[in-house]
């Protein structure tokens, strides 16, 4: 190889690199939402802890750490679809982006 295909080939893995990286924050912003007065963000975490607790209300702090009380059946239905959506939008175009290389 010389230095031009090298230089290339280089400059290519750092587009795709940023690619992956911009799509990735672009679907992690998504997955923010707001809900009875907080701000939360849908995570697989927070689903199976919602899901522990069925139709109770619980108390759980936002992503700025005020205390919200909700009822934890409704959450976690509206924290796994938006989860499910999302990530269903995002491999779609993650695939996209792989068939482009």
């Amino acid at each position: 190889m010389n230095t031009d295909d090298l230089v290339a080939h280089s400059r290519a893995r750092f587009d795709s690199h940023v690619k992956r990286k911009m799509l990735k924050e672009k679907y992690e912003s998504k997955l923010l939402f707001a809900y009875n007065g907080g701000m939360f963000r849908a995570t697989p975490e927070m689903i199976t802890f919602l899901s522990l607790y069925g139709d109770q209300d619980v108390v759980v702090p936002d992503l700025y750490d005020n205390p919200i009380k909700f009822t934890a059946s409704k959450m976690c239905t509206i924290m796994r679809a938006k989860w499910q959506e999302q990530m269903n939008a995002w491999l779609v175009e993650h695939a996209s982006l792989e068939q482009q290389q």
